[in-house]
């Protein structure tokens, strides 16, 4: 079987349509289009992060976050899945713990550090970027709400992975501005 099907060369995709559940023709510069691919690019960045982790039961969390961003992805492109809030409690619980664990800051922190904690940083960026695409989209069409607290929450977490990233593999944190700007 090929991976190409030539149906897309015309700049039109396939979703399915919520209330008929029949398949629709979309443009590829659509709102719900672009969402998607900011989904769909946020996934890829974590899965970076996910190749960069050497611990195992933080691969496997970075894992359960891009499944719940195929999820989202899915449910913007028209598939009746469920998303609740729970998944939102998940991610303020690994923060909460992290926030414990972390220095506090009192500052703000240049993007960097480790490779993994530099990934982490993009990822956060990708991820309001998403974020920023689905809200748009929200005003166009019904979003679950619990996706767009779950893309928010998110990038909370994203940040506070890239502080544990360094912090393991004791890398120090650049603050800005730093003293020479003083």
């Amino acid at each position: 079987m090929a991976i190409y099907t030539r149906r897309g060369d015309k700049g039109e995709t396939s979703l399915y349509d919520k209330e008929s559940s029949q398949k629709i023709r979309i443009s590829k510069d659509s709102l719900t289009v672009h969402s998607i691919g900011s989904i769909d690019e946020l996934n890829s960045v974590l899965g970076i992060c996910a190749s960069l982790e050497k611990d195992g039961s933080g691969k496997k969390f970075i894992q359960k976050i891009q499944s719940d961003l195929f999820t989202i992805g899915a449910i913007l492109a028209g598939a009746n899945k469920r998303f609740s809030a729970s998944k939102v409690k998940y991610l303020e619980k690994k923060i909460d713990y992290l926030e414990g664990k972390l220095p506090v800051l009192g500052h703000f922190i240049l993007p960097g550090g480790s490779i993994l904690s530099a990934n982490f940083h993009l990822a956060r960026s990708v991820s309001r970027r998403a974020e920023r695409m689905v809200v748009t989209l929200s005003k166009e069409e019904k979003v679950n709400p619990s996706v767009l607290v779950f893309l928010n929450r998110l990038s909370d977490l994203l940040f506070m992975l890239a502080r544990e990233a360094n912090s393991r593999e004791k890398t120090a944190e650049t603050s800005w501005p730093p003293k020479v700007l003083k």
